[in-house]
């Protein structure tokens, strides 16, 4: 990354604040830079802007010293924990979908080629089972993902299992334009309700193909129309047929890169970086439309950077372009070992692995994640891991909603807890050229706001972006 750091620091020049852009972008969040990679890609000429002397934002992946200072100022981390080269530590931890928008970004923007990945070694749903007379009683179950997983779990009955790999089949054969892959349902008129009773599938089974294979935060989708839940539930099965075991990748070093490798794009197609840069305020000519960003120098000096249009996560915003629609709590968690009885493929214990506590389970309203990885993606020094486990606060004591998920977790060897505000736009921007993105949700994996930043180029260019043609391959990028 260093090549990276260098070409972004090349782009920074002086007189940056003194020539008319395209677009201003202020945070270097995943969404902002993928934005800021695109559009410069497509010729926009683009500034991009951060008040911290790092990229990533909310999205970085701090060492094990700035770890402590963000969270306790003053405080040296202990020796134990090793050096800070060892350690990338998300502060939003994610994983990837395999076969999702996101890798599909990366591809055909070719910022694949600046990254490493590994496979998630399982993904677990939270399912409390009673001890038997020849079995302890279970918490955590592997989700079943192939026709042999669905006949080993125990999360069905045996009578069930038929009726789960009938519906697995139904899914991936289902097309949204072939009626006769549909079985008589119809994505836009039939709830899932309707399409879980077709195929007689009892609560519990409906309980994690809801949450742990669609990944919906809540039921509220199965009153829905069955359409959109479907395509997630054949999203999850495509991509655990790229790996197989799990859906899920997640890139060495950490989700830094991620943002990092984007700015890089922009970089390379003239894309001007300043880190270190505070920003102000927003410019606005008589019609109310948005003309430039405020920052200062470092000798006081007021300067505006003139643009067409401005891309900025909340907290560049302002109070009135955002809305609080709920908080998110995150408590990132350091273990000596893996979370007990989580497993890879082989059998061995999980070096990675997503666990999912439905809202039933726990009688919430909202899901509780715990997403883990380790030494072996050289985010934790050798012999640790990393188990950030989140949910949406409901009660006034947010963390003492995530003690089933601690309980899962084994001996914590010490543990950075926060409690940050959902925010989203009050407005799609197209009235004032200021595109706001909403707050990270606290889900496990990068879907929702992949989908968020798909969404927000079509407001902003007018046309969908097209995932489905790569670049030449003699293009350097």
């Amino acid at each position: 990354w260093t090549f990276s750091f260098s070409l972004a620091e090349e782009r920074c020049r002086p007189d940056a604040m003194d020539e008319e852009y395209d677009v201003c972008v202020c945070g270097t969040g995943l969404k902002e830079c993928i934005l800021s990679g695109l559009l410069s890609v497509h010729g926009k000429k683009v500034l991009h802007l951060d008040r911290n002397n790092y990229y990533g934002g909310d999205c970085a992946s701090l060492n094990i010293t700035n770890l402590f200072q963000r969270f306790r100022p003053g405080t040296e981390p202990p020796k134990e924990l090793g050096v800070n080269r060892d350690w990338n530590v998300d502060l939003i931890p994610k994983f990837i979908m395999a076969s999702g928008n996101l890798v599909k970004i990366l591809l055909k923007t070719k910022v694949s080629r600046y990254l490493e990945w590994k496979s998630c070694d399982g993904s677990y749903v939270y399912q409390f089972q009673e001890a038997g007379f020849f079995s302890d009683a279970k918490f955590i179950h592997k989700v079943p993902t192939s026709a042999a997983d669905g006949l080993k779990s125990p999360l069905m009955g045996i009578l069930e299992k038929p009726r789960f790999i009938n519906f697995a089949q139904f899914i991936m054969n289902w097309e949204d334009d072939k009626p006769a892959t549909q079985q008589g349902l119809d994505p836009k008129r039939h709830t899932m309700a309707q399409v879980y009773s077709k195929f007689g599938l009892q609560e519990g089974t409906i309980d994690f193909i809801g949450h742990a294979v669609a990944l919906q935060i809540n039921d509220a989708y199965i009153n829905q129309a069955c359409g959109p839940t479907i395509q997630k539930i054949k999203l999850y099965l495509n991509s655990v047929l790229q790996y197989g075991g799990s859906p899920f990748i997640y890139p060495i070093y950490g989700l830094g890169g991620l943002p990092e490798g984007f700015s890089r794009l922009a970089a390379i197609n003239r894309g001007v970086y300043m880190l270190n840069k505070p920003v102000d305020g927003f410019v606005y000519d008589e019609t109310g439309k948005v003309c430039g960003v405020k920052s200062h120098a470092e000798d006081g000096t007021p300067e505006v950077a003139k643009c067409k249009m401005v891309i900025c996560d909340p907290s560049y915003a302002g109070e009135a372009k955002t809305k609080v629609v709920g908080k998110v709590i995150r408590s990132i968690c350091i273990l000596d070992g893996p979370i007990p009885h989580t497993k890879n493929k082989e059998g061995g214990p999980a070096l990675s692995c997503q666990i999912i506590l439905p809202q039933k389970q726990l009688k919430r309203q909202n899901d509780i994640y715990i997403m883990m990885v380790s030494w072996a993606h050289n985010v934790a020094a050798q012999g640790k891991y990393t188990a950030i486990v989140s949910t949406v606060v409901e009660t006034a004591d947010a963390e003492k909603e995530l003690e089933p998920a601690y309980k899962l977790l084994g001996k914590i060897v010490d543990k950075f807890v926060s409690v940050s505000d959902l925010r989203q736009p009050v407005d799609d921007g197209k009235t004032d050229g200021v595109y706001v993105s909403a707050s990270y949700d606290p889900t496990s994996h990068f879907e929702d706001a992949t989908l968020e930043v798909l969404e927000m180029w079509k407001r902003i260019t007018g046309e969908a972006l097209d995932l489905t043609v790569l670049p030449d391959e003699d293009v350097d990028q």
